[in-house]
């Protein structure tokens, strides 16, 4: 069974003219439907964002960190009052009232990003994965499969991409899984149990955080 830092040494070898080749055979354009920003059979929109990303759309936006990251749902309990609590790992894109990423807009039938220049890459590179372990993948089964790219349902697929978008969708695709993998070795190296009763603990690479992404005191 391979290691997390195994994974870490595949994806840094990954060869971006490979990926890219995948990625032209399956083919691929943004349609701008805004399924991959939008909440799905009930569930709200959950999209993996790092906190040196949460940073950078704060940056750009003067928005607080509350603002525009959330933490994962997954591990935590609702309590009576409707407030959450319990221990969870990383962060997700903040939603609004209707469970839709609070940076989407449509207008027309046609969607945006308000944060496009600098959305998450997880954003960047969907609906593509990598199948290593460790790394992000989108519910549900891949609807196509090249090689050790992931290409999961999205209507914009089997569309024709021209070769430069698609080295660039591969060398983002590739920056995302050492990025997702290094995350987790972080992680796991920092992580340590912090039990707060009635709070949220966020453990992320950079150690255990509150609700609104403030480091808390081991």
């Amino acid at each position: 069974m391979s290691t997390l830092e195994d994974d870490l040494a595949r994806a840094r070898e990954l060869d971006v003219e490979e990926l890219a080749d995948a990625i032209d055979s399956i083919g691929f354009e943004c349609t701008r439907c805004g399924a991959c920003c939008t909440r799905e059979d009930g569930d709200p929109h959950t999209a993996t964002v790092f906190p040196d990303e949460v940073r950078t759309i704060t940056g750009a936006t003067g928005h607080e960190w509350r603002d525009v990251a959330r933490p994962m749902p997954y591990g935590l309990a609702e309590r009576a009052d409707g407030t959450l609590e319990g221990e969870t790992f990383e962060w997700a894109l903040e939603t609004d009232a209707c469970g839709d990423c609070t940076f989407y807009e449509e207008h027309d039938g046609v969607g945006a990003c308000t944060v496009h220049d600098t959305r998450p890459l997880i954003c960047q590179t969907y609906p593509f994965s990598v199948a290593l372990e460790g790394t992000s993948q989108p519910l549900g089964d891949a609807v196509d499969e090249r090689g050790i790219v992931r290409a999961h349902e999205c209507e914009g697929l089997g569309r024709d991409i021209s070769r430069e978008d698609a080295r660039e969708l591969a060398r983002t695709l590739k920056e995302r899984a050492v990025r997702e993998l290094e995350e987790a070795i972080a992680l796991g190296e920092r992580y340590e149990p912090t039990p707060r009763p009635g709070e949220v603990v966020v453990h992320d690479s950079e150690g255990a955080k509150d609700g609104d992404g403030r480091p808390l005191e081991q």
